[in-house]
């Protein structure tokens, strides 16, 4: 009998140890919510008690965000009031999958390539804190729409720690730096491109197996590091 019921004991043990490890997406909101989130508000106080970063949000009037896949970096570049673009900071990836290309289905581990916005900040991410990009944008919906792909993913964040399936990492010392940036000038003053590579010193051509389209995307990837930042690759 003691055999018999081994496996009733072993299993749920398992399963539980399973969950905690690769389930923390599922369980984890949920233990915020009964322990109680924080706040947008709650963490900014907090970081600015830490004096993480120097920078002054009344000093400029939008963001950049600029993901560099092939480099493995994030760049913040800042435009001022009378239209100076300038760089202020710069957070390697701690963390990467995929490769080049824009993502087109879930689970495919695809960082995503384009021109997004932050949907929201998150005070309480499982990756310490972490900022919702509105990937599938228009694009990104059209031509999963055309190609006939249902599911071409969500839910991808620049978030803290290093694992990631998709997402961009910056550990939690840069995405709390950013965090606090992002808080202070409003995620509306924001933009966020997206590149397989750095389009500003090299072209080179890219070709995605099931797509036609690649081109197009890449070609308004640069354009929009152009207008943006007035940065001007190699033709």
């Amino acid at each position: 009998m003691s055999h018999l019921r081994l496996p009733l004991v072993i299993f749920p043990i398992l399963g539980s140890l399973l969950l905690f490890v690769f389930g923390r997406s599922l369980w984890h909101p949920v233990y915020v919510k009964v322990r109680g989130g924080k706040t947008v508000a709650e963490v900014v106080a907090s970081l600015e008690e830490k004096r993480i970063t120097d920078f002054n949000p009344a000093h400029w009037r939008k963001l950049i965000l600029l993901g560099l896949k092939e480099e493995r970096i994030l760049e913040v570049w800042g435009i001022q009031p009378d239209g100076t673009v300038k760089k202020i900071r710069a957070f390697p990836f701690t963390g990467f999958s995929g490769r080049p290309g824009p993502k087109l289905n879930e689970g495919d581990g695809q960082i995503p390539e384009g021109i997004y916005r932050i949907e929201y900040l998150n005070p309480n991410s499982s990756y310490h804190l972490s900022l919702k990009l509105d990937y599938p944008n228009r694009f990104d919906r059209q031509k999963a729409a055309r190609d006939g792909r249902k599911k071409p993913g969500n839910d991808i964040f620049i978030h803290g720690r290093s694992a990631t399936i998709g997402c961009i990492p910056i550990g939690d010392t840069g995405i709390e730096e950013l965090f606090l940036m992002i808080a202070g000038i409003g995620k509306e003053n924001v933009e966020v491109i997206l590149s397989p590579y750095d389009m500003r010193i090299k072209t080179k051509a890219i070709e995605v197996e099931g797509i036609d389209w690649e081109a197009e995307l890449h070609a308004l990837i640069k354009d929009a590091m152009s207008k943006s930042l007035g940065l001007v690759g190699p033709s």
